[in-house]
């Protein structure tokens, strides 16, 4: 790593500050466009829906996505303002020195730790107004709310302490590998994360998941006769088929496969069991078992590990570059560990690198979503997929004309016109 060019900070602040302002730009333009063309093509269901899509529920969805765009404008224009004051304008350092005089430099995990949790606690507090406003007003117009305010209260203390309990631990390893596991300590950290990870994927259905909703097993012996012989022709093995009470919070359905190796459980909303007939059911499975045939989800696992691997030596260069923090009106500490502070400063800065593969992305995942709706077809009925799948759109007020360009940037899901005539075609 020493043999790496040293950051050039007011290089390094120009490019971000640029990049800032390109990304934001290009999101107004974006979900402009789209408010503009799902307002424009509002008052007709396309004719490939005429016959089965109700001029109301088409228009609900055009209301819907409107409204969750220019919600979404506001949000992206604050994230950008505080996003600026963490970083260009002092505010993470301003939040470290507070957390350094509280603390003291004589306990620096503790120091470290609590920079984190103060970072988080900030940052939570600052978009709690947007995500009130989005499930108490946008979500319950919509008619899709079901949580209450005391429901509500119970999530997010049980969040903050299963975040505490699982994310301080990870962070307090990695935090103690930066600073004892010499100039590769990214190489350390890094397969701490990917451990942590892969153990998280196995603790998760069994241990996390249980704490926010009921699991119980699928009652519908006829649907669970099905749904065990489509797995078995699939060759797919799992630990159980379970429902699970998605209806208290959300009246969206979904279904999904969740945990890892022998812990891989199929999970049904129970809205989804409300909506869907036993065929449709079994032909969403379907759909599911394909990005496991495809071998999608390994795929995507291969591409975070390498990913993450390339972020992690870049942190660990980073690290040590005093324009780095400078770039970002940070002082480094004198008689302190830097590593929380490189940490945040890296998380601040890199998605803003990143948004700019966000099409590319999005590509790969509807090119796999066609891939995983071809194998279902060939093991289900492809009728009851595209029954299913326009049900679906209805319950979640899915807009059926989506901005085609917003859609090829963000959408990681074909739109429901391009998705079902491919199914058709088949």
């Amino acid at each position: 790593m020493s043999s790496l060019p040293s950051v050039n900070p007011t290089a390094v602040s120009l490019a971000f500050a640029a990049l800032l302002l390109l990304s934001l730009l290009a999101k107004f333009w974006l979900s402009s466009r789209q408010v503009r063309h799902v307002a424009q093509h509002r008052g007709a269901v396309p004719a490939a829906f005429a016959g089965t899509v109700p001029l109301a529920a088409h228009q609900k969805a055009a209301d819907y996505t409107i409204a969750r765009s220019r919600f979404g404008l506001l949000s992206v224009a604050f994230g950008g303002v505080v996003l600026l004051g963490w970083t260009l304008l002092g505010g993470l350092d301003a939040l470290n020195r507070l957390v350094l005089d509280l603390v003291g430099p004589q306990h620096p995990m503790t120091y470290q730790l609590c920079l984190l949790t103060a970072f988080a606690l900030v940052g939570g507090l600052l978009d709690l107004p947007f995500e009130l406003y989005s499930t108490f007003r946008i979500e319950q117009r919509f008619g899709f709310n079901k949580m209450t305010p005391k429901l509500y209260v119970i999530d997010t203390l049980k969040g903050l302490a299963v975040g505490a309990v699982i994310g301080l631990p990870i962070a307090a390893l990695i935090l103690w590998l930066m600073g004892a596991a010499g100039s590769y300590w990214w190489l350390w950290a890094w397969g701490a994360w990917m451990a942590f990870n892969l153990l998280i994927l196995v603790l998760y259905p069994t241990l996390i998941a249980p704490l926010f909703n009921k699991f119980e097993p699928l009652p519908d012996e006829t649907l669970k006769a099905r749904v065990e012989g489509l797995m078995q022709r699939c060759g797919f093995a799992a630990k159980g088929l379970f429902v699970m009470d998605g209806s208290r919070r959300s009246a969206h359905g979904n279904a999904y496969f969740t945990g890892f190796g022998p812990a891989k459980r199929v999970v049904f909303f129970d809205t989804l069991l409300e909506r869907l007939n036993g065929a449709e059911v079994e032909a969403v499975l379907a759909h599911e078992l394909g990005h496991f045939k495809h071998k999608h989800v390994t795929k995507r696992m291969v591409t975070m590990f390498a990913i993450s691997l390339g972020g992690f030596a870049l942190l660990g260069w980073l690290s040590a570059q005093p324009g780095f923090y400078a770039a970002f009106s940070v002082r480094p500490n004198m008689g302190a560990p830097n590593d929380a502070l490189a940490l945040l400063l890296f998380m601040l800065v890199v998605p803003v690198f990143g948004f700019f593969f966000t099409p590319v992305a999005s590509r790969l995942s509807r090119r796999d979503e066609f891939q995983a709706d071809a194998y279902a077809c060939a093991q289900a009925s492809g009728a009851d997929l595209c029954a299913a799948l326009l049900k679906l759109h209805e319950d979640n007020a899915g807009t059926l004309t989506p901005d085609p360009v917003y859609a090829r940037f963000y959408y990681s899901h074909p739109p429901a016109s391009e998705r079902l005539a491919a199914i058709q075609a088949l």
